[in-house]
């Protein structure tokens, strides 16, 4: 039979790779920073995000594999390593399906105003919870479109508040977040101004993802570098436009606890919009924005469920991981991934009943799914090193420059992921932050602990 013509073209690539670099949830938070925003995004884009994407590129183009990123670590510094990597990669991904499912239940009620009470809190999470999980059961190929339409949904209202937010300083002059001098543009530098390196981070991370595609894709090796480029270059605008519209909408206080619908309503209301027309964008933005929190774990899944069952057939994680549909599809990893959301989702609505402080709690565990995030990233890019070094496969893209510019690309961005990592546990190294994050470094810990027991269980390779 003649074979079945892939279904993933190198546009569905781009917009897979700005599906799933662009989070619209997080734009808030950044421009939380404030002005100096902007020097840590430009300076971020040169650093992390820049080498980051061209290792990739050369990595996913060179080593195309459903295993992606824990096949790269794997083949650098072997199983139990790469073990370590699909531990800390996959633990994060139901952190983020619970938190996502959160998000949700509180756009909702924000934007058509409203309370939720606890049934339809437990009906709206653990309905996201397991449609996404359920979507995660399908190759990329048979999801593109709920990809490709979320990145299109992002692009318009990510976008449209740049531009809005844009307008409205141009035409009235004024801004929540004033730059009186250069001096507002630089950061303060100090430790607490620091622990914004992980949330500029997290935006960026993702483009390894693309490679797991290699199957559905016509000519892997030349489409992914493109795709990564591309996607990268578009990702970055996207994500500076909305937040300099944030940025003007409401001062850096109030930005990180109220989100994008706000601040298309603060804009339009300073234009003199009737309420009429205000509460319908604010409805159709909000309905959009949480369809692309749907895209975003589809866009994801794939990649993440691989990795699992890469490390389980190893005995990284336990056998069950490894269980594939007729598609090989790792269908059992995306029901886990599930049951562990769906417990993190009841825990949370629970303590929530019980009390008012227990929603920071159940933000500790958001900022464990960015910790664990980012430590499995540390071993990709000396992975990259040593694989120059001891693998001479043909590269079908390679990264450009010298000796010392490949040097400067592979230690800067693994020493910004330690560096974001520390700091978003310890963001003064004082007393009370060390306590109020103590759920969060405990939780590390214990993490940690797990993931070396499952490690000794990972048999050495014959050499």
């Amino acid at each position: 039979m003649e074979k079945e013509k892939k279904k993933f073209k190198l546009l569905d690539a781009i917009l897979a790779t700005v599906c799933i670099t662009l989070v619209a949830e997080s734009v808030t938070p950044s421009a939380a920073i404030g002005n100096s925003q902007y020097f840590w995004w430009i300076l971020l884009i040169i650093a992390f995000c820049l080498p980051y994407g061209l290792i990739s590129a050369e990595l996913g183009s060179t080593f195309p594999s459903d295993g992606g990123m824990y096949d790269w670590v794997k083949r650098a510094f072997g199983k139990k390593w790469a073990a370590r990597v699909a531990w800390n990669y996959w633990i994060n991904f139901p952190l983020w399906i619970a938190s996502l499912a959160v998000a949700v239940t509180d756009v909702i009620a924000g934007i058509f105003e409203i309370e939720l009470g606890l049934i339809w809190l437990i009906v709206l999470q653990l309905g996201y919870t397991w449609l996404v999980s359920i979507l995660g059961c399908f190759r990329i190929g048979e999801n593109k479109w709920i990809v490709n339409i979320g990145t299109l949904f992002k692009i318009l209202f990510m976008v449209g508040l740049g531009l809005l937010g844009i307008y409205v300083f141009v035409k009235t002059g004024e801004s929540a977040n004033p730059i009186h001098s250069v001096a507002d543009l630089f950061p303060s530098f100090d430790l607490a101004g620091l622990s914004f390196i992980s949330v500029i981070i997290f935006n960026f991370l993702g483009f390894e993802v693309v490679a797991t595609y290699a199957d559905d894709m016509e000519n892997p090796k030349k489409e992914i570098p493109k795709a990564l480029i591309v996607g990268g270059a578009l990702m970055a605008i996207f994500y500076l436009l909305p937040a300099t519209g944030v940025n003007i909408a409401m001062p850096i206080k109030e930005a990180e606890s109220a989100g994008i619908t706000e601040s298309f309503a603060i804009l339009l209301s300073s234009l003199g919009v009737s309420s009429g027309i205000i509460r319908t964008i604010v409805i159709t933005v909000g309905l959009m924005f949480i369809y692309t929190m749907v895209a975003n774990i589809v866009s994801w899944s794939f990649g993440v469920n691989s990795v699992a069952k890469y490390s389980a057939e190893d005995g990284g994680l336990p056998k069950i991981f490894t269980k594939t549909n007729k598609e090989g599809v790792p269908y059992m990893a995306s029901i886990i991934n599930g049951v562990v959301a769906t417990v993190i989702v009841i825990v949370g609505i629970v303590l929530g009943e019980i009390s008012e402080s227990a929603s920071n709690l159940f933000w500790t565990f958001f900022s464990f799914s960015l910790v664990t995030l980012l430590i499995s990233y540390i071993p990709l890019f000396p992975a990259f090193l040593k694989l120059r070094k001891i693998d001479k496969t043909e590269r079908a893209y390679k990264v450009p420059g010298g000796k010392i510019i490949t040097y400067l690309m592979t230690y800067i961005p693994f020493v910004l992921l330690i560096a974001g990592v520390v700091f978003t546990l310890f963001i003064d190294f004082t007393k009370e932050s060390i306590m109020a994050n103590l759920p969060l470094i405990v939780g590390v810990a214990v993490s940690f602990i797990i993931e070396e027991i499952l490690v000794l269980s990972v048999k050495k390779e014959n050499k």
